[in-house]
């Protein structure tokens, strides 16, 4: 079943995930997009979002908006993660629900699976144990979200589902140095010391901690594969309103350092700071249910990773580009 002809709206359709899906369903000739920015539309604002549902009747909704960052910015800014993240899934998810939406998927995240949880992740571990500190505030936005996602299908008989990611990266990222997350970090600092020639660069963490990568248009190509092939009911069956999406591989922190320092050209040494939080020691998905169902992810990480930094050194480019117009 495909959606071609219904008004798709994409909450978020400005961020890395939220381009990522434009492109990939114009690219599949979806048409009947609704992509507000931020600024025309506050998603923390539930008059808004119902006017917005009201004019433009959306009958498929994507969420994958939200307040985003790695662990110096969950750590910095607590309140804003769970205030801002729990006001806009609120508001879309009950404004759907309320205009009678055909079809909504909320895009979760792997930090809501308990910090001693077995590994690799299974779906049935959530909500088994306590979230880990570093991220727990983010991780409580998207908890709530699973769930009110799963409320109104039990409650109501909505056709609302979360997909649960592993960490994503690609472009659009944020590169941030206070609100990015490892990846886009880890490209920003080393080829800053490859540009400036620096002789060593010190990491936060042991390096020891162990994650799993997904490309931002492998994600999106698993929401559109769901919008065709999966349904509440389906994951109900399975007792739970949510299902898995990653690489099913993981490797050190340590390691990916590596790699991105070949990608960029560093030479030099990388030093790990111990007493900076590794956060969760090993985070890796169990796909299984996702796979059963026909889809697998396309993009290495060595692809990614390259194909990340090339939007970067454009990005940058474009900046200078600006700044010197100005």
């Amino acid at each position: 079943m495909t959606f071609t002809d219904k008004r798709i709206y994409i909450a978020g359709s400005g961020g890395m995930v939220g381009s990522s899906l434009m492109r990939k369903l114009r690219s599949l000739d979806y048409e009947l997009l609704l992509a507000p920015s931020s600024a025309e539309l506050d998603l923390r604002n539930q008059s808004a979002v119902n006017k917005y549902f009201d004019s433009h009747k959306p009958e498929v909704v994507i969420v994958a908006a939200a307040k985003v960052g790695g662990i110096m910015a969950n750590v910095k800014y607590r309140a804003d993660f769970i205030y801002d993240n729990l006001m806009i899934e609120a508001n879309v998810i009950d404004a759907a629900y309320r205009h009678g939406v055909e079809k909504l998927i909320f895009l979760g995240s792997s930090c809501i699976y308990p910090k001693e949880a077995p590994q690799p992740l299974k779906e049935e571990y959530l909500l088994t144990g306590p979230f880990e500190s570093t991220n727990e505030p983010y991780a409580i936005g998207k908890m709530a979200g699973i769930k009110l996602c799963e409320g109104y299908h039990l409650q109501h008989g909505c056709n609302f589902y979360s997909l649960v990611p592993c960490n994503l990266y690609g472009s659009h990222d944020n590169f941030d140095p206070v609100a990015s997350h490892v990846i886009p970090a880890l490209i920003k600092k080393l080829h800053l010391a490859a540009t400036e020639k620096v002789e060593e660069v010190v990491l936060w963490g042991t390096g020891k901690a162990k994650r799993e990568f997904l490309y931002v248009d492998d994600l999106a190509d698993a929401v559109v594969f769901s919008l065709g092939n999966l349904n509440a009911d389906d994951l109900d069956g399975l007792g739970n309103s949510y299902i898995n999406i990653g690489s099913g591989d993981d490797l050190e922190i340590s390691e990916l350092a590596q790699m991105i320092a070949g990608i960029v050209g560093y030479e030099g040494k990388l030093y790990f700071d111990p007493s900076k939080p590794d956060g969760m020691m090993r985070k890796v998905l169990d796909v299984s249910r996702m796979t059963a169902r026909g889809w697998v992810y396309k993009t290495g990480l060595s692809d990614g990773l390259k194909e990340t930094y090339h939007w970067y050194l454009d990005k940058e480019i474009n900046r200078r580009a600006q700044a010197l117009n100005l």
